[in-house]
């Protein structure tokens, strides 16, 4: 396109300087109406603002695991906590340990802190297990009478390439599950595997091939008495005492293990084979809605490693009657789902579903795609935080940046006189503008005001009042070489914003490094001055220059009225340019002029 000619009115924005008006406006209104249709109204407040839940975690001692608890695995915990709760890092719940063992959580007021504490508590250590046996949560009934196997349902059941729906079947006598855990529970001595413990691969490498298991006569061989306690142990469980449940929790991954969980509303409980596949294998997990049955599932995708085993276990259970069938899928040793299978699921997807809602399925999602925490924890302490102290400062820090608001009209008033409505109004705005952002914020990214965002926002009163300034004294400039104000407006601009875009260049990538190296409240200081920086540059760009343009127009700019702020008088403004020329130039002969 081809440049315009000297003397050319501009074309573009600068010579439609309306058009800037109406996208502003346009933006601002929408922004407005957003706030209003998401019924966030006001920007959501950080702890020390609004007041909050602080949680108290305690890393506790796993057996055989002495030198667990170290920084290395603390650290950990911290950002995978962090993460869980805070999502993009801007919600304002703060993750720090304290001491060598404890992790303090702080939530804000406004968060669901039932569903921040599930974040925050639960391990997410999943297994796949095979089921062994199934009765209700209750203690088992007499002996003679048979225990309910559980049937699953369409929604139960993962889905995959192969697999077809389960049906239910008929129900299993404890005999044929009690032989089924005895026959678990030798197979690690008869088949040494890798989840075998060291004791029995001790075992095995002393044996000859020609020796057979002694036994004293009348006495019941080691994996028999083992199953017994096994089984003695799972028909006296009780599911619906939580101390019970408590109690059954931690087991090995290579060793069987009872387990409690809920069908629908009544509670279950389980004898579960080793694991199968491990939690670790899950590449990623999210909670959707099926479509065919229009509920909620979290789907989740394995590693190779995982595909391969999934495969593997899914295929043998295949072949074996009800609740052998079934594989339990155990997260933090409860039980949330137990599908059958009646063929091997290929290709490394798999479902779990039953139960869920929205919440649900996408809180265990998720868990399983930040990983399970490298410690179990405790709730040591949950103690309310009050906002007392944070709204004294909040409010002693509103009076400061009043007080500083106002000096800066005053100044603006005394030394621009007219051109400081332009600097208001400008600023209110930028005003406007990050408000509405920042509720919008709240409401989509979970975005928190803490006091260093408050302060964030009055130093940006500070950049955006300088932009202002650098433009204003373009344009005198123009008017002290003698120009009229419609081209020194025009003419200033390019000039000014360089320096601006610099400035405020300047300004984002300090707040941009800040926010990257800092972590919990600076970074929402970092934050807030980042987005008034980048609002100032569409402020200036958008309103401040159009309007400029307009006013330019006008009598009482134009002419340079007295309280305009643009009087050349009072600017030391030099004689046109054209004027001075022909002053001193010597008249020019007619003979010249006729040549």
């Amino acid at each position: 396109m081809a440049a315009p000619k000297k003397g050319q009115r501009p074309t573009g924005a600068q010579g439609r300087p309306g058009r800037a008006l109406a996208i502003i406006l346009i933006a601002m209104v929408a922004l407005t109406a957003g706030m209003f249709v998401s019924k966030q109204t006001t920007p959501r407040l950080g702890i020390d603002l609004a007041g909050g839940t602080s949680i108290t975690l305690k890393a506790k001692s796993e057996p055989g695991k002495p030198d667990a608890i170290n920084e290395t695995n603390m650290n950990t915990a911290v950002g995978i906590i962090e993460r869980r709760v805070n999502g993009l890092g801007v919600s304002e719940a703060e993750v720090q340990t304290q001491g060598r063992d404890h992790i303090i959580v702080n939530i804000p007021k406004g968060m669901n802190e039932k569903q921040a504490r599930e974040q925050v508590g639960t391990t997410a250590q999943l297994y796949f297990r095979p089921v062994l046996a199934f009765a209700d949560g209750a203690p088992a009934a007499p002996e003679g009478t048979q225990s309910p196997s559980p049937s699953a349902s369409g929604s139960g059941a993962p889905k995959a390439e192969g697999s077809k729906s389960p049906s239910a079947t008929p129900s299993s006598s404890a005999t044929s599950q009690g032989r089924a855990v005895s026959e678990a529970l030798k197979a690690p001595a008869a088949t040494p595997s890798p989840s075998a413990s060291e004791s029995k691969k001790a075992d095995d490498n002393k044996a000859t091939p020609s020796a057979s298991p002694s036994a004293t006569p009348g006495a019941t061989p080691p994996g028999d008495a083992a199953a017994a306690d096994l089984q003695a142990k799972f028909a006296a469980l009780d599911c619906t005492d939580e101390k019970q449940r408590a109690a059954i929790k931690g087991a090995k991954p290579g060793e069987p293990t009872l387990a409690c969980g809920k069908r629908g509303n009544a509670w279950g409980k389980w004898v579960l084979g080793p694991a199968a596949v491990e939690g670790k294998d899950v590449k990623s997990a999210k909670g959707v809605i099926d479509q065919q049955a229009g509920a909620w599932i979290v789907t989740m995708n394995f590693n190779d490693k995982g595909a391969d085993a999934f495969a593997k276990v899914t295929g043998e259970l295949a072949a074996k009657q009800s609740p052998q069938n079934q594989f339990a899928i155990v997260l933090d040793g409860d039980v949330v789902s137990d599908p059958s299978v009646s063929g091997a699921i290929l290709g490394g997807n798999a479902q779990i579903s039953g139960g869920f809602n929205q919440q649900s399925a996408q809180d265990l999602g998720n868990m399983l795609s930040y990983g399970a925490l490298p410690l179990s924890f405790s709730e040591d302490s949950v103690t309310t935080v009050t906002a007392a102290l944070g709204g004294e400062q909040l409010k002693a820090g509103l009076i400061a940046g009043a007080i500083g608001l106002l000096l800066v009209v005053i100044y603006l008033v005394i030394y621009y006189r007219g051109l400081a409505l332009v600097a208001i109004v400008s600023l209110m705005v930028s005003a406007i503008l990050t408000y509405t952002i920042m509720a919008l914020l709240g409401k989509g990214i979970g975005f928190a005001l803490n006091l260093p965002a408050v302060c964030g926002a009055i130093v940006a009163i500070g950049i955006t009042a300088d932009s202002f300034i650098v433009y204003f004294e373009r344009i005198r400039d123009e008017i002290r070489e003698g120009r009229t104000l419609r081209p020194a407006v025009e003419r200033a601009w390019p000039r000014a914003r360089r320096t601006i875009l610099v400035s405020d260049f300047v300004s984002f990538l300090a707040a941009a490094v800040l926010f990257i190296v800092t972590v919990g409240k600076v970074q929402g200081f970092a934050f807030t001055l980042g987005l008034t920086t980048l609002l100032d540059v569409v402020v200036v760009f958008l309103f401040t220059k159009p309007i400029m343009t307009l006013l330019a127009r006008t009598n009482f700019f134009g002419s340079g009225h007295p309280w305009s702020g643009l009087d050349p008088k009072r600017l030391g403004a030099k004689p046109p340019l054209r004027r001075s020329r022909r002053a001193g130039s010597a008249p020019v002969p007619v003979d010249a002029k006729e040549a």
